[in-house]
């Protein structure tokens, strides 16, 4: 047992604020904080890894683990699942270790509903059209897919008033310089 417990960091956002990218700097800065896998149902864009960026598995055996209560949230995003085993979480934080979570809004409220202590940290691009450029830039969706996150971006900027922390993400060091000030902070 450890004197200590850590604390559960959530981080959430529209798609196409810069959350993984921002995260990933963040995590090469502040190497005490735990990144939670998630998992998914979605194909792999280039570059993830199984394990590292998200655990991708079927429709059917995201349904099994619904079933087993092993979420500590989940949500279905455009057609596809998303959610964080809670298993890995809660053992890291006993072991008093942060454990930071990237996730969807819906997700996020989930959280905040079963842990209200949680630190949470909702991230906005620094105008729509940067979002729109962020989103259509990655080449990974097809046209009607930018389109439904778009839509679902501008109706998910409302749940901000949710959250401890709301950052602007306009320039990745910057973001991650507040994330570490809000962290010093609390």
């Amino acid at each position: 047992m450890h004197d200590k417990e850590g604390r559960l960091i959530v981080i959430s956002g529209p798609s196409g604020t810069g959350k993984g990218t921002v995260i990933a700097r963040l995590m090469e800065r502040c190497h005490e904080i735990v990144f939670s896998v998630s998992a998914t149902t979605r194909k792999p864009r280039e570059g993830e890894k199984e394990g590292v960026s998200y655990y991708f598995i079927t429709h059917e055996r995201f349904r099994e683990m619904i079933q087993q209560d092993e979420f500590l949230e989940y949500a279905e995003y455009v057609g596809e699942f998303y959610g964080t085993p809670k298993a890995p979480i809660y053992e890291c934080i006993r072991n008093g270790k942060d454990v930071l979570l990237d996730i969807e809004v819906k997700g996020a409220r989930q959280v905040m509903d079963k842990e209200p202590k949680a630190l949470t940290i909702f991230m906005v691009p620094p105008d729509m059209q940067e979002l729109e450029r962020r989103l259509r830039g990655r080449g990974t969706d097809s046209e009607e897919k930018c389109a439904a996150r778009l839509e679902r971006a501008i109706s998910e900027l409302d749940e901000r008033v949710h959250y401890g922390n709301v950052i602007i993400n306009d320039t990745v060091e910057r973001a991650v310089d507040e994330i570490l000030s809000i962290l010093e902070k609390e």
